[in-house]
């Protein structure tokens, strides 16, 4: 057959493997992670979906080599643990008996040891350890790592290595960027050696090549090693891509793929995990660099999600491999679809970091796009229902389309009926953020997925009881949404407020000076639109803090982008009264002041459209209500609920 995207799916010889494509599964933490650093059941079932999914190599991620002097909580491998091997192994076939290579990466977090999933390492009694001593960030003392301790480290990457190889994995990854030990080691900032170690970037790379050297002495000639490596840190006194070009030309000789990333996490880490505020691809050019410089294939990776994008940078010579994470939580299947000339059926990756948010809180891994990520082995995939039934879906959002290609998909008869002349309801809106576009098209692309899937698409229908009892469905899935919020304070006639919904959907026209009523996520996401406009925006938040709604990842950057942009933002700010000169407000003792504006956005939050709710509830023998019809949430949330209520007709 002819590829639409060729050099995306041209296999590549590495070593004694070939990967099938272009397109690999770059690391990403474990779900579950016994205490002893054993992969669980849900591990297996995580990393399997993406061999499934067509990745020509599966990575997991981390392995901690040397847990003396590294307590991250992470996976270890070790002879001395009964049935740990077994788990591993489990693991490595899971994923090749899919026609994926199977690669795990040995790291050491060094001075950031216990960071990766705990709160700033306060657990008692852990040392951190560096190449040189010095304090971290947070207060954490780091102590210098003595030549008799780096000899071990150095060892043990060798012993994880023949572990690794002997469980089953055909290939390993050296992590080496990030800030991680090895990177902090090549990295003038964090290494102040004095002795072989240091100094120079003979120094500098030492510990690097002793490292690879060790492994490669254990897993032997043909056994591919990639090296993950971090372009150039990006930060003051990090090394620039100049110097990460002579790293890498510095230690080609020992690997067999170098794989660019960026960035350090403690210094930047919308810049390691691209945000929706980057360019996708925004660290491909770093890959491109390296390229020039060295004879070994070059991986690149950060926030591709776009097959399309993805064939230029391999057509145009920009790298020989494209590696995905996030992109791959979301669509596990983007490569097969790929191959497949299906990319308008990939589901795009939105950025949000709902799923890196969740992993310090639960130790989980949950995907606003994916309701499967984490659960793999719960039984969710879609079967065909023993019966087909005649399914009623009111509402076209992202809940109800979501529903109503689910069931479609289960073979039912599905009829989905909107009240506007568009499906993708409140996701429509997001047309107007263009740091959020992903989420619009994310509409676009279940529209699309309906049709495929068979679902009878009615727009302008409105439905009420009268509709439902003619209709006679055997199921009623209501997803009818919500609305925005009015402002609850006296408003001035003549004012000029608009509600948030207007602003983005009809462009409703502002002043030069805006203020925000609402200081959540939404609220402090249009300020940063506006202010990019041109806007002199004022934020208002009657509470401590600004956007508490957002996740934990998402939220600093935010805030960061906030600041860069110079929103003014008032907290503990509750507005009384709207006048024709802007928003009266009171402060946490009651004081008032006239904060001045041309245009008032109200930005309070939504409610859910309960009236039309009650008026359905019972329209079928069997009705759910989803989404934001149930209450106002998240994407993630709509998704799960309407996906479930789609798997629960029988």
């Amino acid at each position: 057959m002819k590829r639409d995207l060729p050099n995306l799916c041209k296999p590549l010889t590495l070593g004694n493997i070939t990967f099938r494509n272009r397109m690999t599964s770059a690391p990403m933490g474990a779900t579950d992670i016994l205490g002893d650093g054993t992969p669980g059941p849900r591990t297996l079932g995580f990393y399997e979906a993406r061999a499934k999914g067509g990745a020509a190599a599966v990575t997991v991620s981390e392995l901690v080599v040397h847990p003396e002097t590294d307590g991250s909580q992470m996976l270890h491998l070790s002879l001395a643990t009964p049935g740990q091997l077994g788990a591993f192994a489990y693991v490595a076939d899971a994923i090749k008996r899919h026609g994926a290579v199977a690669s795990v990466e040995l790291s050491h977090s060094g001075q950031y040891a216990g960071t990766y999933m705990a709160d700033k390492a306060k657990k008692e009694g852990l040392c951190q350890w560096g190449p040189s001593d010095n304090v971290r960030p947070d207060g954490m003392p780091v102590k210098a790592l003595s030549e008799e301790q780096i000899a071990s480290i150095v060892a043990s990457y060798g012993e994880a290595a023949t572990l690794a190889k002997r469980a089953g994995f055909e290939m390993v990854m050296v992590h080496a960027g990030h800030g991680w030990l090895i990177n902090q080691f090549l990295s003038p900032f964090f290494n102040k050696r004095t002795d072989g170690y240091g100094g120079s970037l003979e120094g500098r790379v030492r510990l690097a090549r002793e490292v690879l050297s060790a492994v490669r002495e254990a897993v032997g000639p043909g056994f591919p090693i990639e090296l993950r490596m971090s372009g150039a840190e990006l930060f003051d006194g990090g090394y620039d891509v100049e110097e990460g070009c002579r790293i890498a030309q510095a230690l080609e000789d020992l690997v067999d793929l170098i794989h660019v990333s960026a960035g350090s996490y403690q210094f930047g880490f919308s810049i390691t995990h691209p945000s929706m505020f980057r360019e996708h691809g925004c660290n491909v050019h770093l890959a491109v660099r390296i390229k020039q410089c060295v004879q070994v294939p070059v991986a690149t990776i950060g926030g591709l999600s776009d097959p399309a994008q993805m064939e230029r940078i391999i057509a145009e010579g920009q790298a020989d491999v494209v590696a995905m994470a996030r992109a791959l939580l979301a669509d596990p299947q983007l490569p097969n679809k790929v191959m497949a000339n299906r990319s308008a059926d990939v589901i795009r990756c939105l950025r949000c970091f709902a799923c890196m948010a969740e992993r310090p809180v639960t130790q989980t891994r949950r995907c606003t796009v994916n309701v499967q990520i984490g659960r793999e082995l719960e039984g969710l995939d879609i079967v065909p229902a023993a019966r087909s039934r005649r399914v009623l879906v009111v509402g076209g959002g992202i809940a109800g389309m979501t529903a109503a290609r689910t069931a479609a998909l289960r073979g039912h008869d599905v009829t989905l009926c909107e009240a506007t002349s568009q499906l993708g309801g409140i996701l429509n809106t997001e047309r107007a953020l263009p740091f959020k576009r992903d989420m619009y098209e994310l509409a676009r692309t279940y529209e699309h997925l309906c049709a495929e899937a068979g679902v009878k698409r009615c727009l302008n229908t409105r439905v009420n009881s009268a509709f439902c009892d003619a209709f006679a469905a055997d199921a009623l899935i209501v997803a009818v949404g919500s609305e925005a919020l009015e402002l609850p304070m006296p408003v001035a006639e003549g004012a000029d407020v608009v509600s948030i919904d207007d602003l983005y959907l009809e462009d409703a026209p502002l002043g030069s000076r805006v203020t925000i009523v609402g200081g959540g996520q939404t609220g402090c996401e249009c300020a940063l639109q506006l202010a990019r406009k041109g806007h002199e925006v004022t934020l208002l938040q009657r509470g401590p803090e600004l956007a508490p709604d957002a996740n934990l990842r998402h939220r600093p950057i935010l805030l960061s982008e906030l600041e860069d942009a110079a929103v003014k933002a008032l907290v503990n700010a509750s507005a009384v009264e709207v006048t024709g000169e802007g928003v009266m407000i009171a402060d946490e003792k009651g004081a008032r002041s006239l904060v001045a504006a041309d245009s008032v956005v109200c930005a309070i939050g939504r409610r859910a459209r309960r009236e039309a709710v009650d008026d359905l509830r019972d329209g079928a023998p069997f009705v759910r209500i989803v989404g934001d019809a149930k209450r106002p949430a998240n994407i993630g949330t709509a998704m799960y609920e309407a996906y479930h209520a789609a798997l629960d007709i029988a």
